[in-house]
């Protein structure tokens, strides 16, 4: 009997990627939005495909007003204000940059808090870790 590997499971919503980008029409661009851009680098999407590569805008709310306080620790209650204010600017600057941005993916834990709210003013579909939670446990029904 073969002894059992313990594998490390990632769960990002980073996972969602390849299939977003199919979802979406060539021409179209993906936003990642994280909490800080400067570490979230196009090594870590698991995207091989140049051309899909070039799909993909990453952005981060890094100079905003909620980061440093999801730095604190202990960590304090989530901002939701101060979250939104700075996603939403964020997206500003993607959208102003990239026009053909068609869909956002949240990569940050923290951003299913305003993602109804950020649907609401972008009329852009949003994606988050909560969207592949829910597929996955829709699997098992």
């Amino acid at each position: 009997m073969a002894a059992a590997v313990n594998v490390p499971v990632a769960m990002s919503s980073l996972l969602l990627l390849p299939t977003l980008l199919r979802l979406l029409p060539l021409a179209a661009k993906l936003a990642v939005l994280t909490a800080d851009s400067r570490h979230c680098g196009k090594d870590l999407l698991g995207l091989n495909d140049s051309v899909e590569q070039a799909r993909i805008v990453i952005g981060g709310i890094e100079g905003g007003n909620y980061l440093p306080q999801a730095m604190k620790r202990p960590l304090p209650p989530p901002d939701v204000a101060a979250i939104e204010t700075d996603v939403v600017a964020c997206i500003e600057r993607l959208r102003a940059a990239h026009p053909e941005i068609a869909a956002i993916l949240f990569e940050c834990t923290a951003f299913p808090l305003v993602a109804p709210s950020i649907r609401r003013i972008t009329q852009l579909p949003i994606y988050d870790i909560t969207s592949l939670c829910r597929l996955l446990i829709a699997s098992f029904r």
